[in-house]
């Protein structure tokens, strides 16, 4: 045997103990979403042997993590006199290319800028919506390796990201700056800042890991879509491509007491989970993403768990507390819109067509009017009333029947418009120079006046107006030193409003004549 062979042969006797090592622990990898931004100290102070422990340092640390859009992110920001991001959380989709980005990775030296690295930080990478910055509604980790030598005014930046959600943790290999160092970590301080020599950061690896797994476990179970007596749990499909289905248990809180509403389709029991109460079970299949629970009880409080089974991977039982919405009878609300002289529309809600057979819509003129009785369907939420009286308060009353054979009424005031009919006709008659006669027809009931203006239309007096008010028997009166070209308008005024008017122009002739509008 060669000794190039030989040497070939142990080698990789040594290397099969390691790979075992890198193994990925058993039940972390589909734990967790979130985005970690490693800030790394390779500033002058920090020699390349140090930076190389702790690069390898944080290889072993990630090395469990499934990476992705919908898991785990990771970027890595070096802080020397410029910062350098390295890489941003879009880029590493595999544990092999990310493992070998951390073995290339160079230090920047010079100062130790880390002030101008959290301003990066705080305003690009970790800024959820940002281009390429993190993503919108899931946790944001910051963990921070540095030798803790001159750290610099760090405590108001990271206390900036602490307050728009970032956990913020530490690893010093220092022992130095103690005090500054534990202000700039998020609570708890114990679990999340730690102080160790290059040469044993091995030893951190799993508390810090398990630190980072509690801020980004994966939140897998969502309630959405409540009701009085429904609601839909979502998930994520973990077991989408695997064999197995989804056991969900759901069932009344303790602190509701004993029984519990469901969903048929399912076997019941008593769960701890559940607080002890009784239980539904269901089952979806591995592809399934959702389901609906119906039968709740208003106003409750329930628990429900999610647990993935298969015999190919193990996966975490998830769990979500919720409460239905009050009952609400209907109608709860009744509004008036479109009110015109003969007809308004009446609204009303909720709507609740599963338990209303019909709803009634009785209404009156007050004070005492005859009363109309309007029936409309279960699932009409409006109509409109026809053929009433102008300028009349009427009192609306909308009722539901069940099914179960209560009724619920609610009663509304609303209020027609008044009739503002517009002015019949407008002459006007020329008397010398500068006078007019005005006369106009509209005998109309409720009328409470007349207003008349006048503007004069050349540049020789621009914008030179006037205006009056005349009593409602009022049908004609003069004017005199109008300007040339002077407009005149009479406009009938009612109890709510101003009814449409007439407008004519004055035309001083030699011989006075009548000329003007007639409808």
């Amino acid at each position: 045997m060669s000794t190039t062979m030989l040497t070939w042969i142990i080698m990789c006797l040594l290397l099969r103990p390691l790979a075992s090592q890198n193994a990925a622990p058993e039940g972390v990898l589909n734990c967790c979403e979130g985005d970690i931004l490693f800030l790394v100290d390779s500033s002058g102070s920090v020699s390349t042997y140090e930076h190389t422990r702790m690069l390898s340092f944080l290889s072993e640390l990630v090395l469990p993590f499934s990476l992705g859009e919908e898991q785990v992110r990771v970027g890595l920001l070096q802080v020397g006199s410029k910062p350098r991001l390295e890489f941003g959380f879009d880029k590493h989709k595999t544990q092999s290319s990310l493992q070998r980005d951390l073995k290339n990775i160079q230090p920047l030296r010079g100062d130790t800028n880390t002030v101008e690295a959290l301003k990066l930080a705080k305003e690009w990478i970790l800024r959820p919506g940002a281009a390429g910055g993190a993503r919108e509604g899931l946790p944001r980790v910051l963990v921070w390796l540095t030798d803790g030598i001159d750290p610099g005014d760090v405590i108001g930046p990271m206390a900036d990201l602490r307050d728009e959600g970032v956990a913020v943790l530490l690893v010093s290999t220092g022992h130095s700056n103690y005090l500054v160092l534990r202000q700039v970590v998020s609570e708890p301080v114990d679990e999340h800042l730690h102080f160790v020599d290059i040469d044993d950061m091995g030893i951190i690896t799993e508390d810090l890991r398990n630190a980072i797994i509690e801020i980004i476990r994966a939140q897998r179970i969502h309630v959405r879509d409540i009701s009085t007596n429904s609601a839909t749990l979502q998930w994520r499909p973990v077991l989408s491509g695997l064999t197995g289905f989804y056991d969900i248990r759901f069932g009344q809180a303790l602190t509701d007491g004993a029984g519990g509403g469901g969903a048929g389709g399912g076997g019941g029991g008593t769960s701890p989970s559940t607080g002890g109460s009784s239980y539904q079970r269901l089952t979806q299949p591995a592809d399934a993403n959702s389901i609906r629970l119906t039968g709740l009880k208003p106003e409750t409080t329930y628990s429900a768990t999610l647990t993935p089974e298969s015999n190919e991977q193990s996966f975490n039982t998830l769990s979500v507390s919720f409460t239905t919405k009050p009952e609400v009878v209907s109608p709860s609300t009744v509004s008036v819109s479109e009110s015109g002289p003969n007809s308004v529309r009446v609204s009303w809600g909720p709507l609740q067509p599963e338990a209303v057979t019909r709803y009634i819509i009785e209404y009156s003129a007050l004070p005492r009017g005859r009363l109309h009785t309007l029936t409309v369907d279960r699932s009409q939420n409006s109509t409109l009333l026809r053929n009433l009286q102008p300028d009349t308060t009427y009192l609306v009353t909308v009722s539901a029947r069940y099914a179960s054979g209560k009724e619920k009424a609610m009663s509304v005031k609303a209020c027609t418009q008044e009739v503002t009919p517009a002015l019949a006709d407008l002459q006007l008659t020329t008397v010398g120079s500068d006078s007019v006669q005005v006369d106009w027809k509209a005998a109309v009931d409720g009328l409470k006046g007349y207003w008349l203006t006048w503007e004069g239309q050349q540049s020789s007096v621009p914008g030179q107006s006037s205006s009056l008010y005349l009593p409602p028997d009022s049908l004609s009166t003069r004017l005199t030193h109008l300007p040339p070209s002077a407009r005149v308008c009479v406009s009938p005024i009612y109890r709510t409003a101003r009814g449409d008017g007439l407008c004519c122009t004055a035309q001083f002739h030699s011989d006075a004549q009548p000329y003007g509008f007639q409808s």
